[in-house]
This record gives structure tokens, C-alpha cells and sequence, in this order.
């Protein structure tokens, strides 16, 4: 049996009983460029700002000791009349990268038709989703004609942050990156390269003096990175966006202008960044309304700005929508009887 979406035109196989399940290897064959990715993102936050989508704070579960930690995220797409939900569970917090275990599926309905499109694993759409989220701050967030880029971490995040700058500030000329691990900071270039080919990077020791000359910096590190940006190293003018670790709170509590993906969100996951009495500061601007053009993203081009990229599940929607499309034309997945 198979039914199509009227609004999309997806082919949904197996019926109401049926769910499509698309692994990391049939997810990884799919061609996707970072404009489109950009563009997908993009759209998300616009439609979410116009009150056609829903983006409810996420759920959080920790054990005491921090040794993981859990996420549940439930949205809807109003302009693809999807809804979704994003589980992500992250194990071994207190022990090295090598011995960490990650898992992040996205299950996806049509709001449409009433039927399930699809149940992924959610790795490669986060992957791109959040670099292409620090790419669109820079665009909106960035002083004019800047020219240098730092990235801090050369992990999942690390490894398309620059090509993603790039995407939405061809002008940068400088791409510093600051990294402990050899094989990350060879996967950092060769990514680069596969995407810009006339491109190299700059391995940065002093973290310190590269964050002085950089207009953007980019903080993707794990939580073990002994990299920590404070509020004076960075020139007037600067933008720094904090995914991972890699700034000191000093460049949260300092800033001119403080800028976030969600404030809701950045009250849960940026505890780490609180003052000495635990708080954080109000952001000026979420940042839906300044890619709306309601707020700005600068007032001037001498401001230190902070900007929290925590991700919104809008995003993973829409980007994960957009794949299992691209994944269902070409026959990929597998159908399991899940309700039958």
C-alpha cells in the first residue's frame, strides 16, 4: 500500500502500521548542499517567527553524578505540516571522547495526511543543522567586511564550521582553527577542502592572541577543552557564537549585545556559562525576530556580541523533512511493521 502526501507530495510506503526507518548509512549517501542546508534552516526560524510553528522548551533528564544526559524535543512545522519529536541521549559525559556514546533519532508524522514519514537517525541532520545556525548568526550578527575566522574544536561541530562561514561570508580570508587532537584537525581541513578546495586553515597554539584578531570566533570544543576566550582578548567589533565549550562567561556577562537562538533554552543548557551567583544575563534579541528584520543583530560595528546557538527543533524538522524526501525518491530506508 502506499499513500502520498498531498501537501508534499512524499510517498509514505507500508500504510498507517508502517514506519520508513532510515539509518546513518542510507542518510549518508544523500547529496545536500550547504546552501540548501542554510536555506532549509533558514526558512525554519522564518516560519517560526510568522507563529505558524511550534517550538515548546525541550525536556531534560541528568543524573546526579553528570554522568549523561538526555533530551526530548517535540515540535511543529506548519509550513510542511509536519510534527516531529527529537530524543537525544548522550552517555559517558565524565569520560573521554573515545568512550562517550551518542544516540539521536527524529520520528516524523504528516500532519497532513495523519500517516508517519519517517524515523531517522538524527546525527547527520544535526550535524549540519547547528554550523549552519552559527553560519546564519554570523551573517546577521557579524561586523561588516569581516575577514577572520576561529574556530575552538575540531569534533562533529569543528569539522563544517568554517565551510558553513564561508557559505554565508565568502569575504573571510583568515580561517584559524584551535585544536589537541591530530586526527580532528586533519578532518577539520579535508572537510574544508571538499567544499572550498582553494581553501587551507591556520593551526592556532595561542588561543589567546588568535581570538585577538579574529572578527568571528566559533567555540565547538567538548567539555574537556582547556580553551576558555575571556571578554578582553576580543577586539572591538568582535562576534563570538558558543556551541560547545571554548569562551569563558566573561564573554556572555561583557558583551555589548547578547544574542540567542532561544533564551528559554540557554537558561537550561548554559548553566555552565552563570555567574558567580549562579545567573545569567537577559538576551537583547532572540534570534527569529533579527532574521525577520524586526530586531537587529548589531547596532554598531565596534560591539562585542555573544550569540547562544542551542538549536531549535524546528530546525532538525525541517532539514530532517527535507532528507527523508530526498531519501524516499531515491527508494532508501526500510519499512517496519511497528504498529501491526
Amino acid at each position: 500500500m502506499t499513500d502520498t502526501s498531498a501537501a508534499h507530495g512524499i510517498p509514505i510506503s507500508g500504510g498507517p502500521k508502517s514506519l520508513r526507518v532510515l539509518s546513518t548509512t542510507d542518510l549518508a549517501g544523500i547529496d545536500i548542499s550547504l546552501a540548501d542546508v542554510v536555506a532549509t534552516v533558514e526558512g525554519a526560524y522564518r516560519t517560526l517567527h510568522a507563529g505558524q510553528s511550534d517550538n515548546p522548551r525541550k525536556l531534560t533528564v541528568k543524573p546526579q553524578d553528570g554522568h549523561s544526559v538526555s533530551y526530548a524535543m517535540l515540535g511543529r512545522d506548519g509550513s510542511r505540516n509536519v510534527v516531529a519529536i527529537k530524543t537525544s541521549y548522550k552517555h559517558g559525559l565524565d569520560k573521554g571522547r573515545e568512550e562517550q556514546r551518542y544516540y539521536t533519532a527524529l520520528t516524523i508524522y504528516d500532519d497532513t495526511t495523519g500517516l508517519p514519514v519517517a524515523m531517522m537517525d538524527c546525527s547527520r541532520i544535526g550535524s549540519l543543522r547547528t554550523p549552519a545556525v552559527s553560519a546564519l548568526l554570523a551573517r546577521e550578527c557579524a561586523a561588516p567586511a569581516s575577514r577572520s575566522a576561529l574556530v575552538i574544536g575540531t569534533g562533529t561541530q569543528g569539522r563544517l564550521a568554517l565551510p558553513f562561514l564561508l557559505t554565508t561570508l565568502p569575504g573571510l580570508d583568515r580561517l584559524m582553527v584551535f585544536g589537541t587532537h591530530p586526527d580532528g584537525i586533519a578532518a577539520v581541513r579535508e572537510e574544508l577542502r571538499v567544499h572550498f578546495p582553494d581553501r587551507d586553515i591556520e593551526i592556532v597554539t595561542d588561543v589567546r592572541e588568535a581570538a585577538a584578531d579574529a572578527d568571528v570566533v566559533v567555540a565547538t570544543a567538548g567539555a574537556h577543552t582547556l580553551a576558555a576566550v575571556e571578554a578582553e582578548w576580543l577586539k572591538p567589533g568582535a562576534l563570538s557564537v558558543l556551541v560547545g565549550h571554548g569562551l569563558a562567561p566573561s564573554t556572555l556577562h561583557r558583551a555589548d549585545r547578547v544574542i540567542a537562538t532561544s533564551e528559554a533554552q540557554m537558561n537550561v543548557t548554559g548553566t555552565d556559562m552563570a555567574d558567580v551567583d549562579g545567573k545569567l544575563p537577559a538576551v537583547d534579541s532572540e534570534f527569529p525576530p533579527v532574521l525577520a528584520g524586526i530586531t537587529a543583530g548589531r547596532l554598531s560595528s565596534t560591539e562585542r556580541i555573544f550569540a547562544y546557538n542551542s538549536g531549535l527543533v524546528v530546525t532538525d524538522i525541517a532539514l530532517g523533512h527535507h532528507f527523508a524526501q530526498l531519501a524516499i525518491a531515491q527508494g532508501l530506508g526500510t519499512e517496519v511493521p511497528l504498529w501491526q
